[in-house]
C-alpha cells in the first residue's frame, strides 16, 4: 500500500487539547471485524466485551519530563532540548533534538535554570535536528534526577495548543505506568482508571505488562510513499516470563487477548516463537506494522484515533483492514469523536 491513501481531512477543533474530567469517561468506537459493525459506547462499557480469563496486555511504561528550554552560551538563544533516551548514566550522555537546531553546533554549552543550576555540553552530531549532550554535573545521581525533573515539563505533543500543567503531570500517564524511559505516553491505557482496572479483574480478566519505551520512532514522519521501504526508530522493549505465562495460557485455552494500544502489539508482534506464543526478550525493535500482516498474539486492540498518515493508523488498517478503518474515521468525524493523545478510544474486536 502506498503513504497517501492514509491521507484523511480533520477539522481542528476535533484534536483534544485537555483530557476528561475521568479517565473512563472517554468515548468508544466499537468495530467488529468479521461483521463491519460500528457502535459508538463510552469507555467503561468495556467491560462488556470481555469475560472470565480474558486478557489485557498493557504496556507498563513511564513518560518522564522530556521538553526542557534552556539557553545558548554568549549569545543567549533560547534553544529547545528534547531528551530522547539515555545513552550512559555515569557520563550523563543523552540523545536529544535541539530547536532551532541551526544554532547548535558541536562545543556548544547551553545553560538551564534562572541561575544556571544546569549545564549540559554538545558532544556530537547525530541527525540533521539530533545532537548528543553531556550534562556536567557533580552531584548525586538522585540530585541529577530531581534537577531533570524540575527543568523539564511532560511531553505534550506540539499538536496541543497550551502550557502543560501539573494535571498533566498525572493524566498524560497511564495508572500502571512502572519504568521510566518514554518521551510519549501509551495513550490507549490513559482511558484505564484503577476503578475500572478493578472491575475488569473483578469479572476475572488477567492483566499482564510488557515494557516498550516509546520514542520517536512511533511518531517520526513516515517520508517514503512505498511504506516497504520506511524504517522506523528503534525503540526499547522488554517482555518477561511472567507476562508470557498469562498470554499464553489464555491463547492456547482459546480465550480473547487485547492488546492495549499500538505499542504493545508492537512489542508482541517482536517476540513470538514459532507455534505463535509470546515469548521472554529483551532488546530494541524497529517493527514496522503495515498491510498485508498476520497477527499472531493479541485478536482485538484497543487504540486511540490517530494522525494521518502515521505507522499507528497503518497499524490498526492492517489489524481492522484498510476499508473498515477509513470509513470508522469518517463515523468519527461525523460523530465528532475527539482525536489523538487526549481523544477518544476505538475497540477492534
Amino acid at each position: 500500500m502506498k503513504l497517501s491513501q492514509f491521507k484523511f481531512d480533520l477539522p481542528l477543533n476535533l484534536i483534544a487539547q485537555n483530557p476528561t474530567k475521568r479517565r473512563e469517561d472517554s468515548r468508544l468506537m466499537v468495530i467488529e471485524r468479521a461483521t463491519g459493525k460500528i457502535e459508538n459506547k463510552h469507555f467503561k462499557d468495556i467491560l462488556d466485551y470481555f469475560d472470565d480469563k480474558d486478557v489485557f496486555v498493557v504496556n507498563n511504561t513511564k513518560v518522564f519530563p522530556a521538553r526542557m528550554y534552556g539557553r545558548k552560551e554568549k549569545t543567549g538563544a533560547r534553544i529547545e532540548v528534547f531528551l530522547l533516551r539515555e545513552l550512559h548514566r555515569q557520563n550523563r550522555l543523552w540523545d536529544v533534538i535541539v530547536d532551532p537546531a541551526r544554532k547548535i553546533r558541536v562545543g556548544n554549552k547551553l545553560y538551564f535554570g534562572e541561575n544556571d543550576e544546569l549545564v549540559a555540553e554538545v558532544i556530537d552530531n547525530t541527525t540533521s535536528r539530533g545532537r548528543t549532550i553531556r550534562f556536567l554535573w557533580d552531584g548525586t545521581e538522585e540530585d541529577f534526577r530531581k534537577m531533570l525533573y524540575f527543568m523539564g515539563e511532560t511531553p505534550l505533543p506540539k499538536y496541543i495548543k497550551r502550557k502543560p500543567d501539573e494535571e498533566d503531570r498525572e493524566r498524560y500517564q497511564t495508572v500502571y505506568a512502572k519504568h521510566e524511559g518514554a518521551v510519549a505516553a501509551p495513550t490507549a491505557g490513559l482511558h484505564f482508571s484503577p476503578e475500572l482496572i478493578k472491575r475488569l479483574e473483578i469479572k476475572g480478566i488477567k492483566f499482564a505488562e510488557v515494557t516498550l519505551h516509546t520514542g520517536l520512532g512511533t511518531f517520526r514522519p513516515i517520508e517514503v510513499e512505498d511504506l516497504s521501504k520506511h524504517k522506523m526508530d528503534a525503540e526499547y522493549y522488554r517482555i518477561d516470563e511472567e507476562a508470557c505465562k498469562i498470554v499464553n495460557k489464555a491463547k492456547q485455552t482459546n480465550h480473547r487477548i487485547c492488546s492495549v494500544g499500538t505499542t504493545t502489539m508492537r512489542a508482541m508482534e517482536s517476540s513470538f516463537t514459532a507455534t505463535k506464543l509470546l515469548k521472554p526478550s529483551e532488546g530494541w525493535t524497529n517493527h514496522f506494522i503495515h498491510p498485508p500482516y498476520t497477527f499472531n498474539i493479541a485478536d482485538s486492540l484497543i487504540t486511540n484515533f490517530h494522525l494521518p498518515k502515521t505507522s499507528l493508523l497503518i497499524m490498526a488498517c492492517a489489524f481492522a483492514g484498510y476499508d473498515l478503518i477509513m470509513d470508522a474515521y469518517k463515523k468519527a468525524i461525523k460523530d465528532k469523536y475527539r482525536f489523538f493523545s487526549y481523544g477518544d478510544a476505538m475497540l477492534i474486536i
